[in-house]
């Protein structure tokens, strides 16, 4: 995990049931990868949120590259793809680039 300030949660398939499945809290998921175009204007976003939202929302990136399992399992074909959680299940889904208020919507609901 990196404990940079400003930095979403490193979320791998490893520590990804533990992480997102098992939260109490909701999850923002942003699976990205590094040759993404789109994925790199979105990753601030979601670095923002997960400043923003500390302490009331788990929020995470998942590099696709280095971790498919779950990104297959939740049919994840078209990145940036962010999903929300809550209490394991997916409740909200995002394709491609949206502005902030479309996480930060879908996070406020679950609150």
């Amino acid at each position: 995990m990196k404990s940079i300030k400003n930095m979403a949660l490193e979320i791998t398939d490893a520590n990804f049931e533990e992480t997102v499945l098992k939260s109490d809290k909701p999850v923002v998921v942003d699976f990205w990868a590094a040759w993404c175009g789109p994925c790199r204007m979105v990753g601030p976003i979601i670095d923002q949120i997960s400043e923003e939202y500390a302490g009331k929302a788990v929020v995470g990136k998942v590099d696709v590259d280095a971790n498919q399992e779950f990104a297959a399992k939740y049919g994840v074909r078209n990145i940036p793809t962010v999903l929300v959680f809550q209490n394991g299940e997916v409740v909200g889904r995002q394709v491609g680039v949206a502005p902030k208020n479309a996480y930060t919507d879908a996070i406020d609901a679950l609150l």
